[in-house]
This record gives structure tokens, C-alpha cells and sequence, in this order.
């Protein structure tokens, strides 16, 4: 999970109002999957005031978002950070690139360091990442400490559920991985409590997937199964 863009950042002086607009515009063509233009407003803002936070942020869920380049969004990330050393949107970011180029440790460095500010909004995500990025690294239990964490924020948000049933698989804790799947399911709009749903369309979903997202596909239907 990113931390989505926010259209509200307000600077002073000249350039950086100029900033903020460009910023703005650049956030609007993101919106609309306009990525080349998107990029361009984000660079003319980044050039009027080269230490904005969301700017740097803003890029750099760009790369990596849209333009793939894991390398490119760690730089920025890590930008952003230095011009706001307790900026957690980037540092969840920051976690999430490591994340996606399969450096779950470092991935859980960022995370925590998310985490310890007591002034994030969206603390919910970055226990979310946590979790999975314990999970990749085998450690299910402090994945599962992590997505409990979610769940305190955001109780009716089905996704921890999910992966909750994944730790639990992993741990030999059957009952519990079908407890927390039915629960998962419950709460899926889509799903809504349905389990042969869900079976439909982890199976389309298995078609798609490789790697550890497979396997992962692979674990819910036998968890269904239970």
C-alpha cells in the first residue's frame, strides 16, 4: 500500500506557489493516467523548489507506480526524507520500493521507522506492508502482530484477514487460516460472505499471478477448502 497523493499541500512566495500549482496540475493528470504529463508538472515543481516533500514523494511514486524503475523511486524516496526527516508517507514508500525489489529486511526498516511517528494519519498501511513483508521473511507471528495492529485502526478492512489466514496456514494453525478467511470474505464488498466467489475468482486471479502473489493464490483456495 502507497500513501495516495494529496492535492493540499499551500506554500509562500512566488516559487513556491508556482510549485503548489504545478504540483496540483501534475497530481489531477495522475489521477486521470496521464503519466508523461503527470511526470512533467512534478519535475517543473520539483525545479521551483527542489526541497518539497510531496513533490520528491510524488515522483517518486511515479517511478514506481507507473514507470517501473524501482532505482529511480528509492532516490526520491529517500529525498524526501532527508528534506523531512519525519515525513512517514515516504518513509511507508521508501519501505514499499524494498518491498517490490524483494528486500524484505530493509522493507521492514522503513516501515517501523513509518510507524514511530505518533502524528501519521495512515499508520494503518504501513502495519499492513509490516505484515507482509514478515510474512516473506517467515516471521508469522510478528506478521500476525502487525495485522492485528491494522485491524485496531481499520477493523472492518478485510485484506489483514486475508492475510492473517496466509500466517496462520503457514503456522499449522488451520482453524484459525478458515476463521480469518471467512472473516476476509465477510467484509469483501465484492466477496460479501461468499465463499464459492471467492473461490471464482482466486482462480481467475491464480491464472494471472507469478511468484510469491501465486503462491499466495495458491494458499487461499486451500484454505477454502478447509
Amino acid at each position: 500500500m502507497v500513501f495516495a497523493l494529496s492535492c493540499a499541500t499551500m506554500q509562500t512566495g512566488q516559487n513556491a506557489q508556482q510549485a503548489t500549482a504545478h504540483y496540483r496540475l501534475g497530481v489531477s493528470h495522475l489521477s486521470e493516467k496521464k503519466i508523461q504529463q503527470a511526470f512533467v508538472e512534478f519535475h517543473k515543481a520539483l525545479e521551483l523548489n527542489p526541497n518539497d516533500k510531496e513533490v520528491l514523494n510524488a515522483i517518486g511514486i511515479t517511478y514506481l507506480l507507473h514507470l517501473d524503475d524501482i532505482p529511480k523511486a528509492i532516490e526520491f524516496f529517500e529525498r524526501a526524507v532527508k528534506a523531512a526527516p519525519d515525513y512517514s508517507e515516504a518513509y511507508n514508500n521508501l519501505g514499499y520500493s524494498y518491498d517490490k525489489a524483494g528486500s524484505y529486511e530493509k522493507a521492514v526498516t522503513f516501515y517501523k521507522k513509518a510507524i514511530s511517528n505518533p502524528l501519521y494519519e495512515t499508520a494503518d498501511k504501513a502495519y499492513y506492508n509490516l505484515g507482509n513483508a514478515y510474512y516473506r521473511l517467515g516471521k508469522h507471528d510478528a506478521a500476525l502482530t502487525a495485522f492485528k495492529e491494522v485491524l485496531k485502526r481499520e477493523p472492518k478492512f478485510g485484506l489483514p484477514y486475508m492475510r492473517m489466514a496466509l500466517c496462520y496456514n503457514a503456522l499449522g494453525r488451520y482453524a484459525d487460516a478458515a476463521t480469518a478467511m471467512d472473516e476476509a470474505i465477510k467484509l469483501d464488498p465484492v466477496y460479501n460472505g461468499s465463499r464459492e466467489k471467492a473461490l471464482e475468482d482466486l482462480s481467475l486471479k491464480k491464472i494471472r499471478a507469478a511468484g510469491p502473489e501465486e503462491a499466495d493464490i495458491r494458499n487461499f483456495i486451500e484454505i477454502l477448502k478447509y
